[in-house]
């Protein structure tokens, strides 16, 4: 039978497609996949594709417009989180760590200095690479998040 829920995945840099589309079906939940290209993608239950112009923030507005409670969001784009969070829906980060209303200010302020220093030449680079542990905990935080929605 099939659930309600719906999924929406932040697609162009998501390195957690295989272990969403697995989770989503295990509860045979929606899963769309937004994207400004097309992309391969993972086959699964009810797996949607999603392809938005390639306009600034179009994949993170058709998320938004759409996301509220009941709805779980991944994506590792924090004013996206900040938004779908709003609508009532649950958020959670690539690496497994889930937005809440308690931390989205933190990642927001964080967000702005950690631009402020790149564009000041004091960091370069992107973070740290994505783990066995990260994607452990992202099944994890997706399996709870999915369990609380339903």
């Amino acid at each position: 039978m099939k659930n309600d829920l719906n999924i929406y995945v932040d697609a162009d840099a998501c390195p957690v497609k295989d272990e969403a589309v697995r989770v989503a079906d295990r509860h045979q939940a929606t899963i769309h996949f937004v994207s400004n290209a097309p992309m391969r993608l993972p086959v699964g239950f009810d797996v949607r594709r999603v392809i938005v112009s390639d306009g600034f923030d179009a994949a993170d507005d058709w998320i938004a417009e759409r996301a509220g409670k009941g709805d779980v969001v991944i994506t590792s784009d924090i004013p996206l989180a900040e938004r779908c969070l709003k609508a009532g829906a649950q958020v959670i980060g690539a690496t497994g760590k889930p937005f809440t209303a308690d931390n989205i200010g933190m990642g927001m302020a964080m967000r702005e200095l950690s631009r402020d220093l790149r564009d000041m030449g004091e960091i370069s680079g992107a973070g740290p690479s994505f783990s066995k542990k990260d994607r452990s905990r992202f099944l994890e935080a997706l399996e709870l998040a999915v369990r609380k929605a339903g």
